[in-house]
């Protein structure tokens, strides 16, 4: 783990190093996992290569989370986010190995879902260009979305007479409520990242070209910030639309109990006091 203001030395992950070869690369500095999707050529279009570097990477991010990283971080080199599915990959297989055409949702799309909503740690996505299809679904998955301005959002399923995967239409459902996801959807409209912003998706909008830069100081910010409480937070939000008020009611009674005996809670009550900034320290 990169110590504060080292530079960031990428772990070589399926065939990328820091030299920016084509795959994903995956740190960690100042306390965040950055995972970087480097296949600027074809739009970072995720064909198998990509696909299980980004697995590996996101399974490493989650270990390093386990051993002291505070915040994570998911960006991408060159104009666009990520375009989604390799459909030239797709169409081959399509020829020679209809049964495989499909093989990625569950072995690797599913997998890369839940490991990112299962991340105890805030994680934020940085979106410049066409963010489209599983692009979209890894975006969705973030607490935080930083989006430049000229990024553009494509559920692109329909388009391609296919429903969804990659949890989008569930995650579009619950951010945007049911009417505007099946406009969405169904449709198969673009959205802009003003449109994202007006309805609550993306966080902040910022200059083009400056979305991993801007979405990099988010979660650094995020790192120095307290862990344990950001941690039951996600978890409270995570099961918000199912828990019925009582159950919830109950639910954050126990928790601001547990979190009022961490040393965080306990600075950041002594900073008040001594007209300070609270120093948290992650537990």
């Amino acid at each position: 783990m990169a110590v504060k203001g080292s530079p960031a030395v990428p772990v070589r992950e399926d065939g990328t190093d820091d030299s920016g070869t084509y795959g994903v690369a995956y740190y960690v500095t100042d306390a965040v996992g950055v995972i970087e999707l480097r296949g600027p050529g074809s739009g970072n279009a995720l064909d198998a290569h990509m696909r299980s570097a980004l697995l590996t990477a996101a399974r490493r991010l989650t270990t390093d989370t386990a051993r002291g990283a505070r915040a994570a971080l998911i960006t991408a080199r060159g104009k666009q986010f990520c375009v989604g599915q390799d459909l030239k990959e797709h169409a081959r297989l399509l020829q020679t190995s209809p049964t495989r055409a499909f093989a990625n949702i569950p072995n690797d799309y599913n997998p890369l879902v839940k490991e990112l909503h299962a991340l105890s740690v805030p994680l934020v996505v940085a979106v410049e260009g066409a963010c489209v299809g599983a692009g979209l679904g890894i975006a969705l998955c973030a607490d935080l979305r930083v989006a430049a301005e000229s990024a553009r959002f494509v559920p692109a399923f329909t388009g391609l007479g296919l429903a969804s995967d990659s949890g989008v239409a569930r995650a579009l459902a619950r951010q945007l409520g049911p009417s505007r996801a099946a406009g969405l959807m169904l449709l198969g409209d673009h959205f802009s990242a003003w449109d994202a912003e007006r309805w609550g998706l993306v966080h902040r909008v910022v200059p083009d070209g400056s979305a991993a830069a801007e979405g990099l100081a988010l979660a650094r910010a995020l790192a120095g910030g307290p862990t344990a409480a950001y941690r039951e937070i996600k978890a409270l939000m995570r099961g918000a639309a199912s828990t019925p008020l009582q159950a919830a009611l109950e639910r954050e009674a126990v928790i601001q109990r547990r979190l009022g005996a961490t040393e965080d809670h306990h600075e950041a009550v002594a900073a008040f006091l001594e007209r300070r900034r609270p120093a948290f320290r992650g537990h």
